[in-house]
């Protein structure tokens, strides 16, 4: 085990959290714990932990157990982790030191979870990936605005909400509160596995929305992974503007830059096509030297002309519907929201107002020491 005061480089590291509505912020906490040693364990709570400390969660344990896993940075889950991380759970996975990101998390009587291990030198930090949170995505469906999308210009009920959703009645906490994601080379850079396909791999195409990239579409791609003994999947996502044309309300929830990184973040995805063209043409196929193209069980909505946009791989005889075998579906996750619209909003209040008092207690601190 490493000195008191650091972490052994190179060694097991344990990153702790609910992970609900797993997005490409925990994915990226995930990429950086995983930099941090060799092998990353990554322990997730129960429904009633989760329920005890925060509020009602989105997904059951076993989706999330399930979605997290699929992280192509996660080497091992930790199903039914205690809710505060103990010197006894890092021992009991033989784990170097744990992971965590700079936001605080606290205990329903207000205390750091992290303390225990913090005071023994056995805690380290990677930065919050800013301009999401769960917070966010829930005010995106309650809200039904589409300001979200990629180049729509903000409207006035989206930049309320960017200032209120969540924010108690003192101020607005800089963990949970609302900001831009702004996308850049470099984070795509980072998620991408950046390898090309190899001589004897079965290049695969599926292309769809993939909002709130969940454990539908986790089952999804793993069957077509199962399909073939070396496949390299390329997921193709289409532009905001179109999946809002087939899909109507306010989807997507997520914009196309975040679709992006979320199913980039996929162990089972090899390389993602950014607005990919609704219908699956001769071009893209020969471009990427496609051998076989897949859609799941959901209805397919026609092209704009009313054409089918699987015709040309269906002609070419390499079109296959996969059955994963699941029914959650986008449109599910936010019945689930809407239905515990009241609860959800008093978790997100009751959890700015814990951020704004322990705030307030290192802000005195800090006045005291000088």
């Amino acid at each position: 085990l490493p000195a008191p005061g650091g972490a052994a480089a190179g060694g097991r590291c344990r990153k702790r959290r609910a992970y609900d509505m797993v997005h490409y912020g925990h994915s990226n906490q995930l990429r950086q714990a995983r930099a941090m040693g060799d092998y990353l364990i990554v322990g997730v709570h129960t429904d009633e932990e989760i329920a005890k400390h925060k509020g009602p969660p989105v997904f059951t344990q076993e989706e999330r157990y399930k979605m997290v896993q699929a992280i192509k940075w996660v080497d091992e889950i930790a199903p039914g982790a205690p809710y505060v991380t103990t010197l006894e759970t890092l021992d009991k996975y033989s784990c170097d030191f744990c992971v965590h990101g700079d936001d605080i998390t606290l205990t329903i009587d207000g205390k750091d979870t992290y303390e225990e291990v913090k005071t023994a030198g056995r805690y380290r930090e990677c930065k919050r990936t800013q301009g999401v949170s769960t917070t966010d995505l829930v005010g995106r469906m309650l809200l039904m605005t589409k300001a979200h999308h990629s180049n729509i210009d903000e409207d006035l009920d989206y930049r309320k909400h960017t200032d209120n959703f969540g924010k108690g009645p003192k101020g607005h906490s800089p963990w949970t509160g609302v900001s831009q994601f702004l996308q850049t080379s470099q984070k795509i850079i980072q998620f991408a596995s950046g390898k090309e396909p190899q001589p004897g791999d079965t290049i695969i195409y599926v292309a769809g929305a993939f909002d709130l990239f969940h454990v539908g579409h986790v089952d999804f791609l793993e069957k077509v992974h199962q399909l073939a003994e070396k496949p390299y999947i390329i997921a193709g996502l289409h532009f905001d503007q179109e999946v809002n044309r087939y899909k109507g309300k306010n989807y997507p929830i997520m914009n196309i830059h975040e679709r992006t990184l979320s199913v980039l973040a996929c162990r089972y995805v090899s390389e993602v096509v950014i607005g990919a063209p609704y219908a699956v043409t001769a071009d893209l196929l020969d471009h990427f030297r496609v051998t076989l193209v897949c859609h799941g069980m959901t209805e397919v909505v026609p092209d704009k002309d009313g054409s089918d946009p699987y015709e040309e791989p269906k002609q070419r005889g390499i079109f296959q519907l996969v059955d994963s075998g699941s029914n959650l579906t986008t449109d599910l996750i936010v019945q689930r929201i809407i239905k515990n619209r009241l609860e959800f909003e008093a978790r997100n209040q009751k959890k700015e107002a814990k951020e704004l008092a322990v705030l307030e207690a290192m802000r005195r601190l800090e006045e005291e020491k000088h």
